[in-house]
């Protein structure tokens, strides 16, 4: 998504990862790469391991050097994209009740997804949708690359010092940190390296996140 790029302000402002993190999206992820392995002949659980920790592209190049990564981008977005449609989606306890406290215009969504599939999961499970987002299709570089979450404080008129980065990945982490903002991990047992603050799950978050873009 697009707007005017606003002039850095002294605002606070929160800055959300997607899957993982507002949208529990792992049992449908699991279900596309699985789908996705098996018309490639591939075993499931090793093609899931990998994409975990890489993007598509180079999930790719790794299980299947031998095929046309365009082809398998093709066939993974058309899965992803059936299963926007049809599958069972659900956000995270307190994400309702957060993205809809939150002041309008001071939060926005950094996704290495789609917005079509970031707006069709938001729809399924009843949450409001920002007026930016930043996706894949937005930047040139993708997390760990702090490019993605300078893109959308810029785009919030915020100086990354005035940004929280809310993410449960360590690629995303490592995008905020690199972007010099302040970065609190949710829904892990374990913090990720780095994080400023961490949290069990987003519900134990809610107060500190309303409390930072709020403040007295």
């Amino acid at each position: 998504m697009t707007s005017e790029l606003g002039q850095p302000g002294p605002g606070k402002c929160v800055l959300f990862d997607v899957d993982g993190t507002l949208i529990d999206a792992a049992d449908n992820q699991r279900r596309v790469w699985a789908t996705w392995a098996g018309r490639y002949g591939l075993d499931p659980d090793d093609v899931h391991r990998v994409a975990l920790r890489t993007r598509p592209m180079e999930t790719f190049t790794a299980v299947a050097p031998d095929r046309d990564p365009r082809e398998c981008l093709a066939a993974l977005h058309e899965l992803e994209d059936e299963d926007v449609r049809s599958g069972v989606y659900a956000a995270f306890d307190g994400a309702s009740e957060l993205l809809g406290t939150l002041p309008s215009g001071a939060w926005a969504l950094v996704t290495s997804n789609y917005e079509h599939r970031v707006r069709g999961r938001f729809a399924r499970a009843g949450l409001p949708v920002p007026h930016i987002i930043v996706d894949a299709a937005a930047v040139s570089e993708g997390k760990p690359s702090p490019v993605p979450y300078l893109a959308a404080a810029g785009q919030l008129g915020a100086r990354p010092e005035n940004c929280l980065v809310i993410e449960d990945a360590p690629a995303g982490a490592e995008a905020g940190l690199r972007a010099g903002m302040t970065v609190w991990g949710v829904n892990a047992a374990v913090a990720v390296a780095g994080v400023h603050r961490h949290f069990a799950s987003l519900r134990e978050a809610v107060p500190a996140i309303l409390a930072f873009a709020r403040p007295e």
